[in-house]
This record gives structure tokens, sequence and C-alpha cells, in this order.
């Protein structure tokens, strides 16, 4: 019962130290934000965003539309022809939730362990280190341009996401009950309300936060060993995984 005890004390312990490291992160990143006026810093964001953001969009896409068309499906087969509790669904399941979430699945899957393992490898070559006696910011070259574009990224992907995943469901709704089309379009924004894409927008800028944080942060966690590398890129996505889904449930409460 002692070494329970003794091991649930380290394991609070180390994740106390993990988010007061992982908050100091991000407010140096978010002081440098001026370094985006020069052009080495915004090519990299740039990259970032290409990688993140513009190769992501097929995968977010096909998510979307098989979410949307699911969806409908599944509610259709339980409650029959019902338009508006069809509608009504698709809020709160699409833009409450499965946007941003499954948004944020992506991207840790895409570009999570993509960027823990490439800062892992420069610090394993000491490439930050010479960065550092070049007089080059490491918070201001590598990490503030990842986090500015994984979160800008994050928002716009769960915008995409949503757009394709309820469009997909009001075209399977009016096809499959023979409704209108346009009418579903207007039933839809008399349902929305502004708590639902105020959570949407809050989930997702946080989550891309969250994702970046925990990646960079894992990714300068090594030491000088190569092995360590794969190590910190899994616990990059693990981490992530569970960040997003921990604060999901809290923005979840408390809006809502």
């Amino acid at each position: 019962m002692l070494n329970l005890f003794a091991r649930l004390q380290a394991y609070l312990g180390g994740l106390g130290v993990f988010a007061r490291d992982s908050f100091s992160l991000f407010g140096q990143a978010l002081y440098r934000l001026p370094a985006l006026m020069k052009w080495p810093v915004r090519r990299a964001f740039l990259k970032q965003m290409y990688f993140t953001g513009i190769q992501s969009v097929g995968p977010v896409g096909s998510f979307g539309f098989l979410s949307g068309l699911i969806m409908v499906m599944q509610v259709s087969s339980l409650v029959g022809r019902n338009e508006i509790l069809t509608l009504q669904v698709l809020i709160w399941t699409v833009v409450r939730e499965l946007g941003p979430l499954l948004t944020a699945v992506v991207i840790v899957g895409r570009s999570s362990s993509a960027i823990a393992s490439e800062l892992a490898a420069m610090q394993v070559n000491g490439e930050i280190i010479s960065l550092q006696r070049m007089g080059v910011s490491p918070r201001a070259y590598l990490i503030m341009p990842r986090a500015l574009a994984m979160t800008v990224a994050s928002l716009a992907l769960t915008f995409y996401f949503q757009l394709v995943a309820i469009g997909t469901g009001m075209v399977v709704t009016a096809w499959h009950i023979d409704v209108s089309l346009a009418g579903e379009v207007r039933h839809f924004f008399e349902m929305l309300s502004y708590r639902e894409i105020f959570a949407a927008l809050l989930k997702s800028v946080l989550f891309g936060m969250l994702v970046s944080v925990v990646s960079c942060y894992h990714g300068l966690s090594v030491k000088r060993a190569m092995t360590e590398i794969p190590i910190a890129a899994s616990r990059a996505v693990m981490q992530s995984l569970l960040a997003v889904f921990a604060c999901d449930g809290l923005v979840t409460v408390l809006v809502f």
C-alpha cells in the first residue's frame, strides 16, 4: 500500500512539473510573437502551416464526410424521418464535439510525433545548442512558429471538418427523407446558438495550443541519446491525446 501511494505521489509530482514547464514554454513562445516579422521565422511558420494545415485537408475531409454520413444514417434508423431532430443531433455532435475533437486527433496523428521527433533529433545532434551560440533563440525560431501554425491550422481545419460533415448530413437527409435542402439550411442556422459556436472556436484553439506545446516540450526534453527520440515521439502523441480529451471534457462542463 505504501509503495502504491509512493508511486501515485511520484506520478502526480511528475504531472505537476510537466504542466508547469509546458505552461512556461507556451508563455515564452507567446512572448516571442513579434519575431514573426522576421523572414526566417515567418518561413518556419509557413512550412508548419503547410504540413499541419494544407496536407491535412484530405484526411480531415474524409473524416468529415464519413462522420456526417454515419451520423445521419444512425439517427434516421433510430428516430425515423425527423428533419429537426437530425439537425439538432448534427449540432450537438459535429459542432460541439466531433468537429474540434476529430480534427485534433488527425493533427496529433500527423504532426505531434513529427514535431517531437524533429526537435528531439535537433537536440541530440546539438543543433539547438548551436543556434543558441549564434544568438538565435530556439523559442522564437523553433517553438513559436510551430505553436502558432498548429493553433491556426486547428481552427481552420475544425471549421472545414464541420462544413463537410454538416453539408454531407444535410444532403443525405434531404435525399433520404425527401425534404428541401434550402429549408434544412435555414432551419440549421435558426437552431444553431452562439454558445455552440463559441465552444467550437474555444476548443479548436485550445486543442491546437495544447498539442503544439506538448509536442515541443517532449521534443526538447531529450538528452543526448538517439534512442530517446522514439520515446519522446510516443509520449508526445499519448499525452497530446490525453490533454485534448481532458480539455474537451473541461470546456464542455464549463460551457454547457
